[in-house]
């Protein structure tokens, strides 16, 4: 009961952020809507419930047609993101792993690139997540294995370096796929530095992707809580502990393949949304997974208004506004778990 209590508190607090974040991305936009218009047509929608928003059947496409997948997208991406992020610092036991900075993105981006550029439209709602699940799963095995083989067990420094080689290694042969064919380059570079100005056939893409890995990753978060304590301590409680971590890396690798395959690379969510959950809410992960989601979601919704605010009627592509929280939250981060070996 202890441990529910304030887990409890936490997410309740992150969803009254997040649908605070909700509303802002859907009321604030370029065609000057009335934002009680939009409210009341969000209202309208509900069962059980008729008003007049009196808007007009153009303001209600916008609406419905632009800002609500848009909104949607934003906040599954962003929680896909953040639980991943959190899951990979659960597998590694290693405060800096990130699906960034692990080579799952950069893997997911090459991935998916190469099947834009040679099946082109033939590319479907299922060839992108699946190219995109093999290239992220690919990326770490590839990062965390060069780690291990810098020798003493792959330290923070060790796999951090192990995943930026690996991230330069894999966006340089994306680079090289990208030359192959022009005419998609304003495409995917459009792609790379974030974009979930997607549709509702994105949304309806993401949402299964969505629901497996969260639940996966989240059904794990006692387990991980035991993998942290060590591996012999881990084995001593009866835990199989390479089979849990085979199946939280692959949870962790399906939603970062998910959120790349429809918002491109986005760095550094899955860094800031889990530390600072740590920081305010706890150490269990138990309650880190969760909290991790919903607060990743409310961050991303939120930096998707900056992006669309700043230089309005132009937008900023969404990577932006993630790499200037990110960047120096980083460093700070890198500097706390300064000469720990984890």
């Amino acid at each position: 009961m202890t441990l529910l209590r304030p887990r409890g508190r936490a997410l309740l607090v992150a969803v009254a952020v997040l649908a605070f974040c909700l509303i802002l991305g859907l009321v604030t936009g370029a065609a000057g809507i009335s934002p009680r218009g939009v409210v009341l047509a969000l209202l309208d929608r509900l069962p059980f419930v008729s008003v007049d928003p009196g808007l007009t059947p153009a303001e209600l496409g916008i609406v419905f047609q632009l800002r609500v997948p848009r909104v949607l997208i934003a906040a599954m991406v962003g929680g896909l993101l953040a639980i991943a992020g959190a899951g990979y610092q659960g597998v590694f036991r290693n405060p800096l792993a990130d699906p960034y900075l692990l080579g799952a993105a950069a893997g997911a981006g090459l991935t998916v690139t190469l099947v834009v550029v040679f099946l082109g439209g033939r590319a479907g709602v299922i060839a992108v997540p699946v190219a995109a699940f093999a290239g992220a799963v690919g990326g770490v095995l590839l990062a965390y294995a060069l780690g291990r083989s810098a020798g003493r067990g792959g330290g923070t420094a060790t796999l951090v370096l192990a995943g930026v080689a690996v991230t330069s290694f894999l966006t340089a042969l994306q680079t090289f796929v990208q030359q192959l064919k022009v005419e998609e380059l304003q495409r995917i570079y459009a792609w790379i530095l974030g974009n979930v100005g997607g549709g509702w056939e994105e949304v309806w893409m993401v949402v299964p992707y969505t629901l497996v890995s969260t639940v996966v990753l989240l059904l794990h978060g006692r387990l991980l809580d035991v993998l942290s304590v060590g591996e012999e301590e881990a084995s001593s409680l009866g835990l199989n502990a390479g089979r849990a971590r085979l199946i939280v890396l692959l949870a962790a690798s399906l939603a970062t393949a998910s959120a790349v395959a429809v918002g491109g690379l986005i760095a550094f969510v899955g860094i800031v949304v889990p530390h600072v959950v740590r920081r305010l809410a706890g150490w269990s992960y138990r309650i880190v997974l969760p909290v991790s989601f919903v607060g990743g979601a409310a961050f991303l919704v939120l930096a998707d208004l900056i992006a669309r605010s700043v230089l309005a009627p132009a937008e900023l592509p969404i990577g932006v506004v993630t790499a200037f929280v990110g960047a120096p939250f980083f460093v700070m981060v890198l500097r706390m778990t300064k000469g720990v070996n984890t």
